[in-house]
């Protein structure tokens, strides 16, 4: 790819003996929307810990937008399965607490989270606390203020994988709104095959450890996504193969 926002170069990491990432290449494209699955421990969040520079790698360069950015941190917005909203702070500020650990939290910025939160369904709940949400809203908070770190790259690790299947859904649809209001770049993980499908542009399959990448599928299927498209032939031949490989099949 010409138009890469972030490339990896033969990016490796080990534990001790234990091999969590083999040496990997990869590159996702400006504005693209890209998944990951594969197995529990084969280097899913060891990969993306080492993007955002939570992790150095044993070898291997880490580029955002031609920028060597291996081992530093800052340069990504990280979004994690556990919402991990501050309880004692409100949906407002806590949209805003990515500014609040770097700094000062201004009046633009409190105005652009209660403008986001208007745009995508929290508005009546920016004086509520977090105990008052439901699961699929805390997420939403969450995602919101992963925004508000004002990155170009998003990642993130499974952030609906303890929701219910309608409400998951629900959250996907949302999330592909976001995303296209938002024109970020996102990189994102999961175990859900239907998932992956429906959300991304590119579908990149990972081995059992030690992690490596077996397949990256393009999506056939048009945007935007609808829910008719769960059961169109493109999107269950897709699943197909990709359940193929992660049940033992050759690639």
């Amino acid at each position: 790819m010409t138009d890469a926002l972030l490339a990896l170069r033969e990016v490796a990491k080990s534990f001790g003996d234990t091999v969590a990432l083999s040496p990997t290449t990869l590159e996702i494209a400006e504005g693209s929307f890209v998944a990951i699955v594969g197995p529990s421990g084969c280097g899913k969040s060891t990969l993306f810990n080492v993007i955002a520079g939570l992790l150095a790698p044993d070898a291997g360069d880490v580029l955002l937008a031609e920028r060597d950015v291996t081992g530093t941190t800052g340069h990504v917005g990280y979004m994690l399965q556990k919402d991990l909203l501050v309880p004692w702070r409100t949906v407002e500020d806590n949209i805003t607490m990515a500014k609040r650990l770097t700094g000062r939290v201004t009046n633009e910025d409190r105005a652009e989270a209660r403008r986001m939160a208007r745009a995508y369904g929290l508005g009546e709940f920016l004086r509520h606390y977090p105990s008052a949400l439901s699961g699929g809203m805390r997420q939403r908070v969450a995602f919101m203020r992963t925004l508000m770190t004002h990155q170009r790259l998003l990642l993130l690790d499974e952030p609906f994988g303890a929701l219910d299947a309608q409400t998951r859904l629900e959250m996907q649809q949302w999330l592909l709104q976001v995303w296209r209001d938002a024109e970020r770049t996102v990189l994102f993980i999961t175990h859900d095959v239907d998932e992956s499908i429906f959300l991304a542009d590119r579908v990149i399959v990972m081995s059992p450890r030690p992690g490596r990448v077996v397949a990256d599928f393009p999506n056939p299927l048009a945007r935007p996504r609808t829910v008719d498209m769960l059961t169109e032939p493109d999107f269950i031949a897709l699943k197909g193969r990709i359940m193929h490989l992660l049940h033992g099949g050759a690639a």
